[in-house]
């Protein structure tokens, strides 16, 4: 039980920090893209503003679980197997993409806009906008955003046990659960807790060393 638990463990900090990083490639840029075609944004579209929100909230307002089932046949289609832990990531990521696309948003919407018009009025092209000051600017707020999408996805990860995931959720579930074993099921639990305990730390420390501003 030791051996699984620590392997399953092992799975799930991969499953977490793979779907993360998957999950930042594409909803970065949506986030972006957001704030850039928004009405105060540096290249206003309501149109394509309207129509990205409406897709992110779409997604954003089904639960994992359901979402897991319901895009078993892509799953499939993408890993050629709806269990195991390849088959996992794909679900987290289109799950937390849209997520992530709002932290990332929510971050970049802090930024003063004087600092923007002032880039503006340099002469500044979009991209050096959104490369030099967007990101830049908002990188220590990102990053702390980053700190919760890890949390969420891992616990998301959790719930992909219940049709055949990897993970210590699929250790609490078939060992757990479905074998009447409480002691699993807390020991599963408590596991995890210091799982997020760590990532959470060590993710205000990366945070933390990389701003700037400190």
């Amino acid at each position: 039980m030791l051996n699984m638990l620590a392997v399953q463990s092992l799975n799930t900090v991969y499953m977490t920090l793979v779907s993360t990083f998957f999950s930042y490639v594409f909803g970065l840029p949506l986030g972006i893209a957001l704030v850039v075609t928004g009405k105060n944004g540096i290249r206003p579209k309501p149109i394509l503003n309207f129509v990205l929100g409406t897709v992110i909230n779409i997604f954003r307002a089904v639960p994992f679980l359901i979402l897991l089932i319901a895009i078993s046949p892509f799953t499939q289609l993408i890993t050629g197997t709806t269990i195991g832990i390849a088959a996992t990531i794909v679900p987290l990521v289109v799950s937390a993409t849209p997520f992530i696309a709002r932290l990332v948003e929510g971050s970049v919407l802090e930024i003063d806009q004087g600092v923007i018009e002032a880039a503006q009025s340099m002469g500044a092209s979009d991209w050096q906008i959104v490369s030099k000051v967007m990101l830049t600017e908002a990188k220590p707020a990102i990053l702390v955003g980053s700190v919760v999408a890890v949390v969420t996805i891992l616990g998301y990860s959790a719930m992909a046990g219940i049709v055949g995931g990897a993970g210590l959720g699929a250790v609490a579930i078939n060992y757990g659960l479905y074998k009447f074993n409480a002691e699993v099921q807390w020991i599963t639990i408590a596991v995890i807790v210091i799982l997020v305990q760590i990532l959470q730390e060590l993710g205000m420390w990366i945070s933390r060393r990389t701003d700037n501003r400190i």
